[in-house]
């Protein structure tokens, strides 16, 4: 407790320091922003140092002494800023010192030989005091140490031309295309040697420049030098090696063009036809459309009707070759391509075309896509029958289809069918039925049947008929226009019983297809035998099946067609047992048909009190209102609908009652307003 002092009998405690925060403020500031803020709090600006007025030479030596102490201090403070070097020696220039300058500039040099800009404002100091040998040695100096700078080249060759130095000049541009600079380089060269006339200089020049910058737009440049000069054939060896040089890897339709061009403006036009040509035969289409615009103004221009239609089916060859690259499966591209080709190539373009069609099998196993693509084939099988007159060709184009088909999937008869009929123009009857036998084995269709059974008939082999349509029922037994076909082969035949007693199996088929002509067609076949017994048999074991009201009809108006004395009243006496059995089968709009018909007989045939009996059984229409509903049971609303009412009818007496009530009740209403 050394430490506590006492004042008077009290003990105080010592004092302890505080300690700084030193942590950074909240806000920090630099030194950018105080010297930043102190330029923008000047009120007033600072005037300019006044100018001087050197007198005497000691005040110019004094003012030299202090400039270049100046820059001197700059160059040691900042040795690689080229600025301070150039400004100390533009103001020794200034001051007539050229060798002071001179000596800055080399040791600028020394301190960055690679600075353009620092030759540049060297040579161009040497040059504007007419220093040309100085001048000469720095341009040899920069384009020795730095020779892909073109800027050296350009003033180098620039000075010695002014200078009348044309061999300088030229010795110059020999080192520089030694180093194959840019195409302007030997541009400019070539141009140097133009301006003093030498030609064949410049042609030796271009004879380098377009190997060293081998480009279609540098050989057209040469042609067009030797056109202008008058070297017609110099230009067209010049286009000649070009199109040697590039082959058929770097073709362009550029170089073409202009070759054509010169040819028309050498009037050669034969010439131009045959590059056009020969152009558009070896450039790919898509790469020729300039080409091909050319092509057609020069044979709109110079060419015949014949070269005009030429140059138009090339077009449109290039267009479809765009569009089935584009689109291989679009299927009517190649239908026209394939029909703009065959009335002007040869047979084996034609071919090869036709096998690029044939190439694009549609992508599913689904028929619709296949309709379209399948015509391809027959095409091809056509042009190779009837254009190439290749039969060999032609069974094979046949065969590979037939292959190619998935007939497990779907087929088309119509193949089968054409190949079929090929073989028989060509006297080759066993193959034909080679090939429809196995089209019916492989795939089963209704009309590769009756094309099988056509072709039967026309060779007069009933036979073989009878074979094929009893398989083609053994096929589809539901199909009616099997059975009936098969039976008028019989009937043609004079087998009436073998007619009959196809009719009667196809009528005792559980399921048919179209039963009512059927029914029809055994029945008027009866009615052509004028078996009138057995016809109201069929009808009657008809009506045993259905009781429709045209049955009844058609029955009626056979007995009728009989034409015996009894005939009307058959024909009566079937409308009455139909309306009878109509009746109790509570069919209203049948019977009003049926009613209808035997009103229009009675008519025709009956007498007045027939047709009044007829008339009393004809109903009334009466308009009716009923509640829809929908799918789900919902109500929908009300429908008005047609309703017939018939007088023998004993279940309508309440209804006719209720309706005579009504009409009372409206009559008397009117009568008492």
């Amino acid at each position: 407790m050394a430490n506590i002092t006492s004042i008077g009998g009290k003990s105080k405690m010592p004092k302890v320091a505080k300690v700084k925060n030193k942590m950074p403020a909240e806000m920090q500031i630099t030194a950018e922003q105080i010297l930043r803020e102190a330029k923008e709090r000047e009120l007033e600006a600072v005037p300019a140092p006044p100018k001087q007025k050197i007198t005497d030479p000691e005040e110019l030596q004094e003012y030299k002494l202090r400039k270049r102490k100046e820059f001197e201090d700059n160059l040691r403070k900042n040795r690689s800023v080229m600025g301070n070097w150039i400004k100390y020696a533009a103001w020794e220039d200034s001051q007539n010192e050229i060798d002071r300058a001179r000596s800055i500039y080399e040791r600028a040099l020394d301190v960055d030989h690679r600075n353009i800009t620092i030759w540049l404002k060297y040579a161009e100091m040497e040059m504007k005091h007419k220093q040309v040998n100085h001048a000469r040695n720095i341009w040899d100096r920069a384009v020795t140490i730095l020779p892909r700078a073109n800027q050296f080249w350009y003033k180098y060759t620039y000075m010695e031309e002014m200078l009348g130095n044309i061999a300088g000049a030229r010795q110059a541009f020999e080192r520089w295309m030694q180093w194959e600079p840019e195409e302007q380089a030997w541009l400019s060269y070539i141009k140097m040697e133009l301006r003093y006339k030498e030609t064949d200089r410049a042609r030796e020049v271009y004879e380098r420049f377009v190997y060293v910058h081998p480009e279609i737009k540098h050989w057209i440049k040469f042609a067009n030098f030797e056109e202008n000069h008058g070297y017609v054939g110099g230009a067209r060896k010049v286009y000649e090696r070009a199109v040697e040089f590039f082959g058929e890897e770097h073709m362009d339709e550029k170089l073409f063009v202009s070759f054509a061009k010169f040819e028309e403006r050498q009037k050669e036009h034969e010439r131009a036809k045959v590059i056009y040509k020969y152009a558009l035969d070896n450039i790919p289409k898509q790469y020729a459309q300039e080409l091909f615009k050319n092509y057609t103004i020069h044979e709109k221009r110079y060419g015949d009707r014949s070269g005009i239609e030429n140059v138009i089916v090339n077009k449109r060859k290039f267009q479809y070759e765009e569009e089935v690259k584009s689109n291989p499966s679009n299927y009517d591209a190649w239908f026209d391509y394939l029909r703009l080709i065959e009335g002007e190539s040869d047979e084996d373009v034609v071919r090869e075309l036709y096998e690029r069609a044939i190439a694009n099998v549609p992508p599913a196993e689904e028929k619709r896509l296949w309709r379209r693509y399948i015509y391809l084939w027959i095409n091809y099988a056509l042009y190779e029958e009837l254009e190439a007159k290749d039969s060999g060709r032609t069974r094979e184009v046949y065969k590979a289809c037939i292959d190619l088909i998935p007939h497990k999937k779907f087929t088309f008869a119509k193949i089968w069918l054409m190949f079929a009929c090929f073989e028989i123009r060509q006297k080759n009857l066993p193959a034909a039925r080679k090939v429809l036998g196995h089209a019916i084995g492989v795939c089963s269709k209704d009309k590769l049947f009756k094309g099988y059974i056509e072709l039967e008939l026309q060779l007069r082999e009933f036979g073989r008929c009878r074979i094929l349509y009893e398989k083609f029922i053994e096929h589809s037994p539901e199909n009616c226009t099997t059975w009936m076909k098969y039976a008028e082969l019989e009937t043609i035949l004079g087998d009436i019983e073998r007619a009959r007693g196809i009719y009667e199996l196809a009528i005792a088929q559980p399921r048919l297809d179209m039963p009512e002509v059927l029914w029809k067609a055994y029945i008027d076949f009866e009615v052509e035998q004028e078996e009138y017994q057995k016809t109201r048999k069929l009808y009657r074991r008809l009506l045993e099946r259905t009781q429709h009201v045209k049955v009844w009809i058609s029955f009626a108006k056979f007995e009728l067609s009989i034409g015996d004395e009894n005939c009307v009243a058959m024909s009566r006496s079937i409308y009455k047992e139909a309306h009878r059995r109509l009746k109790n089968a509570d069919e209203k709009e049948e019977r009003l048909v049926l009613l209808e018909a035997w009103k229009d007989f009675e008519e025709e045939l009956g007498t007045e009190d027939s047709l009044e009996n007829v008339q009393k059984l004809m109903p009334k229409r009466v308009k009716k209102r009923r509640q829809i509903e929908t799918e789900d049971g919902s109500d929908a609303g009300w429908e008005e609908y047609y309703d017939y009412i018939f007088p023998a009818d004993e279940a309508n007496a309440p209804n006719l009652k209720l309706l005579a009530m009504a009409k009372m009740w409206k009559q008397g209403a009117e009568e008492n307003d």
